[in-house]
């Protein structure tokens, strides 16, 4: 029997392990991959790089790892990081404790002995105490679900599940589904090689230029020589990064000359910069019109044909109130004579033929077709393994409203079940990698406190968890990010709920409130003792 099952061995699963060895508890980490990266294992699609700066998309807690590996790019690419965390597995012999090629099925809470019991899909039986979803926020990918897409002749391929082998698109017919980070990522590259690539839009994205290159020796230098008051400043911070130079002022304060001044240098540094040109852009309407009319005059600069930049530019959604994305020459590939923009607004995608794709006004006879339709966010994962908790309760009913959870780490009445990054948390608000080793580290505090003190169960009570569902729900409604249809409400998957699922309210500020609640003997939790 374990004290620990790890379910998933991405970057929280592989540093929960670590920890948890350090406490000398028996954990085991159970993944459906073949090997270790979560995210950064499935998504091989052309392009696919973070959208954090390298160094600060890393983690903190082992100096000597940081100052071993040496980052190439400014922001890496997927190669890279996989490379990384293959790095961090071996040099922390993380290998034999973690069992690939294997799906947790269920996960049901036994209320007798106190444990969990879960089975594989292969039919594997285990018993642990704890049971940590490390599961991920975008590891399921939503489904292609078009009329007619069994008929078409041709190969299809999504994003999330790109082959490890790789696709050589040379001189075919392409046609692109979405226009997400991944199919922004990966147009530009796909161009390079396909004889004609069809874009098909139904609701445009806001980019910003990566301006992505070598990492420059200073920037990495100045990060080593300042290291351990960096990764304080990030973990404070409002969303878990330093490089985006967060500025006080306000765009309704200062004048336009200033105003376009500071976004023209923004938008040269490139990343989230913009985002954080100026502190009312996400909560004041006004400001943020200010911010999505620059961008708009951006698009128009770089795309020539006025037709096209006016049916990139969003219209219906506050700048950066969905994931905004980090481009390397996204609008600058619709000039080429090779890439064609096809709105579904104006023309609805009818159906999936033989040959190609039929919209309301056209055929296009395509070669391959390519899914960039993005995850069942945040709750995909979870919803999939069947899991229940005391008298029986599955949590996809506990969750039927959407998703509710006391600080993003447990759900009442599921004790000892613990969700990394979990609906409720920063999360992906924030560089997940900090929002990570903050979730693992303090559950790997409470678990040693657990064991320490001969504890067998712990869970939120219900008046903690819907008040905390009311916090992360009354946060975001002083921003303007409800305003969008976006997968952070869960309104790109049909039906489901529609409920704002990360917590906006900031790293830093989520961080000292954990603190609080473990120093105040884990407040609004009921902890009960060993029988």
């Amino acid at each position: 029997s374990l004290d620990a099952v790890i379910i998933g061995a991405g970057i929280s699963g592989m540093y929960m392990l670590h920890r948890l060895r350090g406490l000398g508890l028996k954990a085991r980490v159970y993944e459906a991959g073949s090997d270790i990266g979560g995210t950064w294992f499935w998504n091989r699609y052309p392009g696919a790089r973070v959208d954090i700066e390298s160094q600060e998309y890393s983690y903190s807690f082992s100096e000597e790892l940081e100052r071993e590996w040496k980052w190439s790019e400014r922001y890496a690419a997927q190669p890279e990081i996989l490379r990384y965390l293959n790095h961090v597995a071996d040099r922390f012999d993380l290998r034999p404790d973690i069992q690939f090629n294997t799906r947790i099925a269920s996960a049901h809470f036994d209320e007798t002995k106190g444990r969990w019991a879960l089975a594989t899909d292969d039919g594997e039986t285990l018993d642990a105490k704890f049971c940590i979803a490390a599961t991920g926020c975008l590891s399921v990918p939503n489904e292609p679900n078009f009329k007619g897409q069994e008929t078409f002749k041709g190969a299809t391929y999504h994003t999330g599940r790109w082959p490890h082998e790789g696709v050589d698109l040379t001189g075919k017919r392409v046609a692109v589904i979405g226009t997400g980070s991944s199919a922004i990522q990966s147009i530009p590259q796909i161009a390079k090689q396909a004889a004609q690539v069809y874009v098909f839009q139904r609701t445009p994205n806001y980019s910003v230029p990566a301006h992505n290159g070598p990492i420059s020796p200073i920037v990495a230098e100045a990060w080593l020589a300042n290291r351990d008051e960096n990764r304080q400043l990030q973990r404070m911070s409002s969303a878990g990064f330093l490089f985006s130079n967060h500025r006080e002022e306000l765009a309704t304060q200062v004048g336009d000359n200033e105003r376009r001044q500071v976004f023209e240098e923004r938008w040269a540094q490139g990343g989230f910069s913009v985002q954080a040109a100026f502190a009312d852009l996400a909560v004041d309407p006004v400001a943020n019109g200010m911010a999505a009319d620059f961008a708009a005059s951006k698009i128009r600069e770089i795309v020539k044909d006025p037709a096209v930049a006016d049916r990139l530019t969003p219209k219906d959604y506050p700048f950066g109130t969905k994931r905004l994305c980090v481009d390397t020459g996204y609008y600058e590939v619709f000039n080429q004579p090779n890439v064609e923009l096809i709105d579904l607004r104006e023309a609805p995608l009818d159906t999936i033929t033989a040959t190609g794709v039929k919209t309301a006004e056209g055929d296009y006879a395509v070669d391959v077709i390519v899914f960039a339709i993005g995850f069942d966010a945040m709750t995909g994962a979870l919803s999939r393994i069947d899991i229940q908790g005391r008298g029986g309760a599955a949590l996809t009913d506990a969750w039927s409203e959407g998703p509710k959870s006391y600080l993003g780490l447990m759900v009442a009445g599921f004790p000892n079940l613990f969700t990394v990054t979990g609906p409720g948390s920063p999360s992906v608000l924030s560089n997940m990698i900090v929002s990570i080793e903050q979730h693992v580290d303090w559950l790997a505090d409470l678990m040693g406190f657990m064991t320490l003190n001969g504890l067998a169960t712990i869970e939120p009570t219900a008046d903690s968890q819907n008040a905390w569902v009311d916090h992360v729900n009354e946060a975001a409604n002083h921003t303007l990010y409800p305003v969008a249809n976006s997968w952070y409400l869960g309104a790109n998957v049909p039906g489901k709920p529609r409920v704002f699922m990360p917590y906006i309210g900031g790293v830093g500020a989520y961080r000292t409130l954990c603190d609080a609640v473990a120093a105040n003997g884990y407040m609004g939790f009921k902890l009960r003792p060993a029988a």
